[in-house]
């Protein structure tokens, strides 16, 4: 089964947030817009602006973790921008 790596953005806080799922738009309405997840749930509403498909849980998962670690807004905004 397929997963994505998704971006989310807070226009009210202008804060991302990196995560992975197999249905990023259904983990949004129900989860992190719903304030189900700790760590959004103080920068609500968010919308998705970018999602990348990855074959296996494993790679989407390495690639979240590979995307947090660098700890940088700005290389988020460069893989939205870009061609991620």
């Amino acid at each position: 089964m397929p997963y994505f790596v998704y971006i989310l953005y807070s226009e009210k806080f202008d804060s991302y947030y990196v995560g992975y799922s197999e249905n990023p738009e259904l983990r949004l309405a129900t989860k992190h817009n719903k304030g189900y997840v700790k760590t959004t749930k103080k920068y609500m509403p968010y919308i998705i602006l970018k999602t990348k498909l990855f074959a296996t849980e494993l790679e989407a998962i390495q690639e979240e973790r590979r995307i947090k670690n660098k700890k940088s807004k700005k290389y988020i905004i460069q893989l939205i921008s870009g061609n991620w």
